[in-house]
């Protein structure tokens, strides 16, 4: 045994595993130190703070006693109360607290017992951006989208789910995947109605075009504005956290998207240069502000529309694993992530080559010693406009895949109990239900965890088979209950894309098929066995075997309603597919007008999914 094995482990690094593939991988020596210098370890410059080494966190049950060790001690209480005392601690209320003993600060995490099960219920997801009505252009709005929540309420839908909808880069039309987000705690203005005509682009999306349009039009709707007494009072309430966040917007506008590469000066949120430029622009951080606000506006009044119709959830949104490493939630909060470090996956199924997704990873140390503030806020931005949250890649609570740059990767292991208690707290106070993204490569004794806090996965249709033996597909009461299940996902080929054999032509072309007649063979194999077990070739009968299975959600996805082919995203493509650019082939009214969404609600009440 090395040093080196023993920093590693000290530090929770897993550099030995094995990948989707069902391969043993050990990452080179170069990765292993490359990580370890990313969580500070002979590395100064990302050792952390004098003023949290002597801070970490601790999961304790609310509303119960708790052994502690001896000497006096006292807790600061969430709601600014203080107790003295010494031994045991007192019960709790669920939430944060601070107890200050022997010199250290512990962050005491009052967590809830398990989530409760949702009932059995339904529902659609979709892109927002794919949503038009009248003329293909622009992209989807939040007004947009309550109305399709309305109409799907019409038909027993219990949920809306879209994809993430995190502040992006407008300073970069080339950059809009809605998983590489710039803050995952703002919203993308793209979507903001402004009641102003945009030019069309047909049934790709046009970024490039679409933002400078969008952006216009979010300008000239801001001259035109002349104050309001609740968006100063909103204004308010965001603190310092908002005003760096316009202040990057607003220097993104001057220095471009990626703080960088921006002069060093500009670098810092809290250099005096920054500052100045924050006071002598602060128009344009008024308007960065002024659009933040519209955004949260109006996609609250999406869920309120949602649920006044009926939605037993409303909005089901997504939270994205990371966000990009040189973006507003970098920018002000860089000692939370690793730097020089990408967050991805080994190969598995959905990525023979393994994934580099160009994602900074949150730091496992320096949550601990902040009692998961960020992991919170995170939560907490989303969980304020649904009933019904998606965690991307929930995999990433227990591990997270860290690639050096330029080297090959390794595990990184997280502090998933303490996780997964700040999970339960911000969903109970929401009063909200949790779908964790568990596939690829599950960690053994993660689905036990999830299960036992409350946090529902995921249960691809597709991949639902007896893989330990005949490798049939899975009947419909063989489905796990504590889960949501659907046919596909984004990733994905859409049900008639699949049935065609679509994803297989995409990555024929990019020379992932190495004997393409034997994939279309086996295609066309898994089509007659599938639609052996569901009773039919149709839309009907996939959504009637989704409809009975044991899950207690189901999500039946847009495009198939809409009767699309091509699938949204090919995972492992940047530019060799056109990702997160296809509209629906249907408007919107067209969409809830559509047959196969009245057949759907039908087939759903039929097995009592009311």
């Amino acid at each position: 045994m090395s040093d080196l094995d023993d920093a590693c482990r000290a530090l929770g690094l897993i550099w030995v595993y094995r990948d989707g593939a069902g391969r043993m991988q050990e990452a080179p020596e170069e990765s292993r130190r490359a990580v370890l210098a990313a969580l500070g370890h002979g590395n100064a410059e990302a050792a952390l703070p004098v003023t949290l080494q002597r801070s970490t966190s601790r999961a304790i049950p609310a509303g119960a006693p708790t052994d502690w060790g001896p000497g006096p001690w006292v807790i600061l209480t969430e709601d600014g109360g203080e107790i003295r005392g010494e031994g045991p601690l007192p019960p709790l209320p669920m939430g944060y607290h601070r107890i200050l003993h022997q010199g250290w600060t512990v962050h005491l995490l009052a967590e809830p017992p398990r989530l409760p099960m949702p009932p059995r219920r339904w529902g659609v997801t979709l892109p927002l951006f794919a949503l038009w009505e009248g003329a293909e252009a622009g992209m989807g709005t939040y007004p947009q989208l309550g109305a399709l929540a309305e109409g799907l309420a019409g038909h027993g839908a219990a949920f809306l789910g879209i994809n993430p909808i995190h502040a992006g880069f407008p300073a970069d039309p080339g950059n809009y995947s809605p998983y590489a987000p710039s803050h995952r705690r703002r919203l993308n203005t793209m979507h903001v109605e402004t009641g102003l005509k945009l030019p069309e682009s047909g049934a790709l999306i046009d970024y490039g075009r679409a933002i400078r349009a969008q952006r216009a039009a979010l300008e000239e709707a801001f001259a035109q504005f002349h104050g309001d007494p609740d968006f100063e009072a909103w204004r308010g309430e965001g603190g310092a956290a908002l005003e760096e966040f316009v202040t990057h917007q607003a220097l993104s506008e001057v220095h471009g998207a990626y703080w960088g590469g921006w002069p060093l000066a500009f670098q810092d949120p809290r250099s005096a240069e920054v500052q100045a430029f924050a006071r002598e622009r602060w128009q344009r951080l008024r308007f960065h502000a002024w659009a933040q606000w519209q955004a949260e506006t109006q996609l609250h009044d999406a869920q309120m529309r949602a649920r006044s119709a009926g939605m037993n959830f409303g909005l089901y949104l997504d939270i994205a694993v990371g966000t990009h490493p040189h973006g507003a939630e970098t920018w002000a909060e860089r000692g939370s992530f690793g730097q020089g470090v990408s967050l991805g996956a080994p190969p598995d199924l959905l990525g023979p080559s393994g994934q580099r997704w160009g994602l900074a990873p949150l730091r496992p140390d320096v949550l601990r010693a902040t009692g998961y503030t960020a992991f919170a806020q995170t939560l907490r931005a989303q969980l304020k406009f649904c009933g019904l949250l998606r965690i991307d890649h929930i995999l990433g609570l227990e591990r997270s895949f860290w690639l050096p740059d330029g080297l090959p990767g390794l595990y990184v292991t997280m502090p998933r109990e303490e996780l997964l208690a700040v999970l339960r707290i911000e969903a109970t106070r929401a009063g909200a239900s949790v779908i964790g993204e568990d596939l690829g490569t599950i960690p053994e004794g993660l689905r036990a965890a999830l299960d036992a806090s409350g946090v529902m996965g995921c249960r691809v249709a597709m991949f639902e088979r007896d893989w330990e033996g005949t490798r049939d597909f899975l009947p419909p009461e063989a489905y796990t209950p504590t889960a949501l299940a659907s046919w596909a996902t984004h990733d994905l080929p859409t049900w008639a894309g699949w049935r065609q054999g679509r994803d297989i032509d995409w990555r024929a072309q990019l020379g992932e098929v190495p004997d393409e007649p034997a994939a279309r063979e086996a295609r066309a194999a898994e089509v007659a066995a599938f639609d052996t077990l569901s009773g039919g070739e149709d839309l009907a009968a996939m959504h009637r075997h989704l409809a009975r299975t044991a899950s207690h959600l189901v999500a039946v996805q847009g495009e198939d309603l809409a009767g699309a082919v091509e699938q949204a995203n090919l995972p492992g493509t940047i530019y060799e597919h056109p990702n997160w650019c296809r509209r629906l082939p249907l408007p919107l009214s067209g969409l809830i007008s559509a047959p196969t969404l009245d057949q759907t609600g039908a087939i759903m009440a039929e097995a009592g999914r009311t």
